[in-house]
């Protein structure tokens, strides 16, 4: 089985969230952020993002209303730029004809993940698991778990790809090998800084990685 974070990995939806997230500062009143800013900030979820990119320090009701407005702006936002990125579609394909069973784990509200796994993965992503109460976020090993036991499968036989340090340590957590891909939200310094040992340049080498 093959693990997938989503933004950054499989999806390019920077632009909406950079979008969504000034969207929510402009509402409040707030400076807005740099693309180069939000590509930091994001990877620990919506809130943690919003967190991040308020002024600090920021009160609680501004914060409160920054983080609503943007889950509104976003949920009818998310795909007007969002995209696969180049060979995503062709890797997914092979590897599903190659029998892997494949889910994406996400610190994404479930109900934005649900929408891109249905524009982008259907019949290929089996399990799709997003943001959603009672479960941990990642680097938290419990996403990834409760994939695996929907795939029905063991860590043995499982591995997990991402673009981020999150990512990193979600696998480790989760005790299993991580592919960093590289096309994504860091750079490579910045992955192998982190600990990354198998890198992919681009999704046709995950085919052999894997």
């Amino acid at each position: 089985a093959i693990i997938f974070d989503l933004d950054g990995t499989l999806t390019d939806t920077l632009e909406d969230l950079y979008l969504s997230v000034n969207h929510a500062l402009q509402s409040s009143g707030l400076p807005v952020r740099t693309l180069d800013e939000v590509r930091r900030f994001v990877g620990n979820g919506v809130r943690k993002l919003i967190e991040r990119a308020v002024p600090d320090p920021c009160d609680t009701t501004t914060l409160e209303k920054c983080f609503s407005t943007f889950c509104e702006h976003y949920v009818i936002h998310q795909q007007d730029h969002t995209h696969l990125y180049p060979g995503i579609a062709d890797l997914l394909t092979a590897l599903h004809a190659k029998g892997y069973k494949m889910a994406v784990v996400s610190n994404k509200l479930q109900a934005g993940v649900d929408g891109l796994a249905a524009t982008f993965f259907g019949g290929v992503i089996d399990v799709a698991i997003g943001e959603q109460p009672g479960i941990p976020r990642k680097p938290a090993p419990d996403m990834v778990v409760a994939a695996m036991r929907r795939l029905g499968v063991e860590p043995s036989e499982t591995v997990y790809i991402g673009d981020s340090d999150v990512d990193l340590q979600t696998a480790a957590n989760a005790g299993l090998p991580c592919i960093s891909v590289l096309w994504g939200f860091r750079s490579r310094d910045f992955l192998v800084a982190h600990g990354a040992t198998m890198l992919a340049q681009q999704p046709q080498d995950i085919t052999s990685l894997v």
